[in-house]
């Protein structure tokens, strides 16, 4: 790492986890992407992908633990509970807040992704941080940051019933209120074969009541079921969200 400046690190480290890392080169390596080092093959050592498997080790063994210590649901819903905890979105959000942007090390081309890579990467970081956290700090650290920054999120996810399938929650709000079931066509296709983005619309009836925008039809799909949700959400008051769990 040399001529690197490592103060905005320790001040992340600082200001947002309550400490210093004694381990300046693991903190900052959490940091690195890949592509950084295919750039700067002499001043990069190692890159955050190791640190990254771990994280999500620890991520999941915490959010399993919380889960199965504070709630009795069935094995099937505490997964979906896990899953909309930990899914990309819900990390890289974190990572967002926590604001990782200005400290991650990236090559000019991932510097130029689109936004969609990014919040992959800000996902990759926080697991990766995670990940440096506990190699730095331990478990109980590790856990810390994890309940402060993803558990935290859980309360909301439940009075939203964003944890089960957004089509399949459309599908069941479209039959409620306006007897018709969701259909989904593609409204455009964008980018060479192997990197296509698809547009599609899902379709109520006659109305398009949402867009969706992703690397794949399954994943817009998704996307546009989202959108359509907070559509019939800004319009009707009872929207049924699957998150009445007797316990």
């Amino acid at each position: 790492m040399t001529g690197l400046d490592i103060a905005p690190y320790q001040d992340f480290a600082r200001e947002k986890l309550g400490y210093e890392f004694s381990n300046t080169e693991l903190l900052v390596t959490a940091f690195t992407h890949r592509s950084y080092m295919n750039e700067h093959k002499k001043s990069a050592k190692e890159h955050n992908e190791r640190l990254e498997f771990l994280g999500d080790a620890v991520l999941e063994l915490v959010v399993t633990e919380y889960l199965y210590n504070n709630f009795s649901e069935p094995e099937g819903i505490l997964t979906s509970w896990r899953s909309a905890l930990v899914r990309t979105e819900s990390i890289s959000e974190a990572g967002a807040v926590l604001g990782f942007e200005p400290l991650l090390r990236l090559s000019k081309g991932e510097k130029r992704g689109s936004d969609r890579a990014r919040e992959q990467i800000l996902a990759n970081t926080f697991e990766s941080l995670t990940g440096a956290i506990y190699l730095e700090r331990g478990y109980d650290d590790a856990k810390e940051f994890i309940s402060k920054n993803i558990l935290s999120k859980l309360e909301n996810i439940l009075a939203k019933g964003s944890w089960r399938d957004p089509k399949s929650r459309l599908q069941e709000v479209a039959q409620s209120i306006d007897g018709y079931t969701p259909q989904y066509r593609v409204l455009e296709e964008v980018g060479p074969d192997h990197d296509k983005v698809f547009t599609l619309g899902v379709f109520v009836g006659s109305r398009l009541m949402g867009k969706g925008t992703g690397p794949s039809k399954q994943s817009a799909q998704q996307m546009a079921a989202e959108a359509a949700l907070t559509k019939y959400a800004a319009h009707t008051a009872d929207i049924p969200t699957g998150a009445k769990i007797d316990k």
